[in-house]
């Protein structure tokens, strides 16, 4: 920092005397408080610091930090008390030097006296304690801050886990009693309709792969290759995303494709359930970092399970699948399908009221790092919204079914904080992208 003039010759013509300077280590106490000062000090290198005690047997509390460049003594020397108002001891080896009240002011008839003269170190010294005192109470309240998050949530940890513990008993319910209904079908079928155990078989087994586009794109070649009406052909794209279409499934097309999608439901019942349980152990553990984690998970593979779970969000929209070839990655398959299910459904919950919604989703391999980015063309997120929306308490989504805690993208920033990556969010009048940052370990 360049000095004014004034102040780096009042440095020059009072501080420059090696007489009048001394080093201090580490530890030295300089001043004690209530102690006796006829003393103005300038660091010339290292760092000290101020202490301040309310009583002998109370705790002591650092006020002030002076570095080099820096006065200290200034309030016991200008104020004439003579008395140290703290206690200073060097945080480093340092050097000062000082001026006492013997000392005479040099050329007063020009400059004044030594009060006139030090009237710059004064303003100069004031705003620079000004200036650190401000930054330390930012960092005290980021501080706060951290601890009061911190607070909300182990608070919302402990309230996740009585919720938790309900629904993981209504969650067992819905899976156990899955495995019977698909049981009795698949046994019920196989008695009065064996030709159809086929085609139920394949959606149990298989159900639906392919995103809306690539259904959207198959069912125009089905509709023109088997002359099928619309319906008949998505519904068949869904079943049969590529090559020739089996000529059984042609024989009795209506209940081929009925079957399958009872088979698909199934699946996506089971895989549902599957999946909500593990979502519920990742919201009990809302302030932990205690998953399993495995080497080799593809992410791609994760936004298809994403995308698979939410079919039914995703039925009126376009979703527009780039993935690019990703190294694998040590992570959790059900943390990382959370982080997409969050991302995804509140997508379609922006979507809400546009004209053909889309969602773009696309991922990269970029420096050691692989990047997602999911995008909509929703309305803007305005920037106070935009400041807020990673807080556990935020929410937007107010009445009906669309409430909401303000959990989901609080557990999508924590998901991805521990794995030292980040998540960022853009948004303009045209779209929005949510930009996830994982490091491949």
């Amino acid at each position: 920092m360049v000095q004014p003039q004034a102040l780096t010759r009042i440095i020059d013509t009072y501080f420059r005397d090696s007489e009048r300077t001394m080093s201090v280590a580490a530890g030295t106490q300089v001043l004690r408080q209530n102690d006796y000062n006829d003393k103005l000090y300038w660091v010339k290198s290292g760092e000290l610091s101020g202490y301040l005690k309310h009583d002998e047997q109370g705790p002591s509390a650092k006020v002030f930090v002076v570095k080099e460049g820096m006065f200290f003594g200034v309030h016991s020397f200008f104020a004439q008390t003579l008395m140290a108002t703290t206690t200073v001891v060097a945080e480093k080896d340092s050097e000062i030097a000082w001026i006492d009240l013997l000392t005479q002011p040099v050329e007063p008839e020009t400059y004044g006296s030594l009060a006139e003269q030090f009237m710059p170190v004064m303003v100069h010294e004031l705003a620079r304690r000004q200036m650190l005192t401000g930054i330390e109470a930012l960092e005290k309240e980021k501080a706060l801050q951290k601890l009061y998050s911190s607070e909300q949530m182990r608070t919302l940890g402990q309230l996740a886990a009585g919720i938790a513990h309900e629904l993981n008993n209504a969650i067992g319910v819905i899976s156990s009693k899955t495995e019977n209904i698909q049981t009795d079908i698949m046994d019920f079928v196989s008695a009065i309709k064996p030709e159809m155990l086929p085609f139920l078989q394949h959606g149990i087994n298989v159900g639906q792969t392919g995103g809306s586009q690539q259904v959207r794109e198959r069912a125009k070649v089905l509709m023109k290759q088997y002359h099928l009406p619309r319906e008949q052909a998505k519904t068949l794209a869904r079943a049969i995303p590529e090559g020739e279409v089996p000529a059984p499934w042609l024989t009795h097309l209506d209940e081929a494709l009925r079957y399958w999608d009872c088979g698909r439901d199934l699946r996506d019942m089971r895989l549902a359930a599957k999946h909500s349980a593990s979502i519920v152990k990742s919201v009990k553990q809302l302030g932990g970092s205690d998953h399993v984690r495995q080497p080799d998970v593809d992410i791609n593979e994760t936004l298809h399970k994403s995308l698979a779970l939410l079919q039914s969000n995703l039925r009126p929209v376009e979703v527009i699948l780039r993935p690019a070839v990703l190294p694998p990655l040590m992570a959790s398959s059900t943390e990382l399908v959370q982080v997409w299910v969050n991302l995804i459904k509140n997508a379609c919950d922006a979507m809400e009221h546009t004209t053909a919604p889309q969602i773009e989703i696309v991922t990269r391999h970029v420096k050691n790092k692989i990047l997602v980015t999911i995008t909509n063309n929703g309305p803007m997120i305005d920037e106070a919204t935009r400041r807020q929306i990673f807080n556990p308490n935020f929410t937007t989504k107010k009445g009906g079914l669309s409430f909401g805690l303000g959990l989901g993208l609080s557990i999508v920033q924590r998901i991805i904080q521990s794995y030292d990556g980040s998540v960022v969010v853009k948004s303009d009048e045209e779209r929005t992208t949510f930009r996830i940052k994982l490091p491949i370990i």
